[in-house]
């Protein structure tokens, strides 16, 4: 399986507005309307996903999660910036598609909301995104070993996952996506895949719904350990990951008993229904 990373195409005709700190709209006065009112219990299996991913070492400090809005497609709801585990339902902020915040209340959005937002408008498949710095995965996104599906709960990984260059479009930077013409470059890159690398930087998920994003993210860094320690078994031979019949069949038994980890791991940061 050879590894691939996501080829440049032409620069885009136009820039966007970078991330302004004092302004969670992203430098614009105008709050686009909301998508509508959403059943509290939504915000807080949201909330409950960054302190989930927080918890499994998924995230730290740093990284975040949203969901698209249930009723309304062209929006979605992810925390304001603050560190994941610390998230709760009153912290949850709604964006349009352009990471325009609705509503701001005077709080600032994450920087790289732009990633949520330009995945939505690239897949209507998408219900929920994670966008994580992951230690085991970083050094897939570095070195010409691609990442395979090492076992049954990983199975979505089968696919192939693109690796996300930010410097063959953009040069230089602070590897953030921090404007919508990054984020656009990211989900172009993505494809149709449910996880993408990002060089230098981290990594993102998605899933058609909340608790199969948080389980790839989770299982995309458990399946980077697995296969580093059996790489190094190994001695650099063959290493027996699952073919893609196998994988196949097993990821249609994992989104059908998902639930299952979802439930255990809302009960362990408190948030069990």
């Amino acid at each position: 399986m050879r590894l691939f990373r996501c080829a440049c195409e032409a620069s885009f005709a136009s820039s966007f507005a970078a991330y302004a700190p004092a302004d969670a709209g992203g430098g614009s006065s105008h709050h686009p309307r909301s998508g509508g009112a959403v059943p509290r219990s939504v915000l807080e299996d949201l909330a409950a996903a960054s302190r989930i991913l927080a918890d499994q070492g998924v995230v730290d400090g740093f990284g975040h999660v949203s969901m698209r809005h249930p009723a309304t497609p062209d929006r979605f709801f992810m925390s304001r910036s603050l560190a994941p585990a610390l998230v709760t339902a009153d912290d949850i902020m709604e964006f349009d598609l352009d990471s325009v915040a609705c509503e701001d209340k005077g709080r600032s959005g994450f920087l790289e909301r732009f990633i949520h937002g330009q995945i939505y408008q690239a897949r209507p498949d998408v219900m929920a995104v994670a966008h994580s710095h992951s230690p085991s995965v970083i050094p897939f996104g570095l070195v010409d070993v691609p990442m395979r599906a090492m076992f049954h709960n990983a199975a979505f990984l089968s696919e192939g996952v693109p690796v996300f260059d930010i410097f063959e479009q953009f040069g230089a930077t602070d590897m953030l996506v921090g404007n919508n013409e990054k984020g656009v470059a990211l989900a172009k890159c993505l494809g149709h895949h449910p996880v993408a690398l990002m060089r230098a930087h981290g990594s993102v998920a998605v899933g058609p719904s909340l608790p199969m994003a948080v389980f790839r993210a989770v299982y995309t860094e458990v399946n980077a350990r697995v296969q580093t320690s059996a790489t190094i078994l190994g001695g650099g031979g063959r290493i027996a990951g699952l073919n893609a019949q196998e994988a196949e069949l097993a990821d249609a038994v994992n989104v059908g008993s998902g639930s299952r980890a979802w439930d255990l791991w809302k009960r362990r940061v408190g948030a069990a229904n």
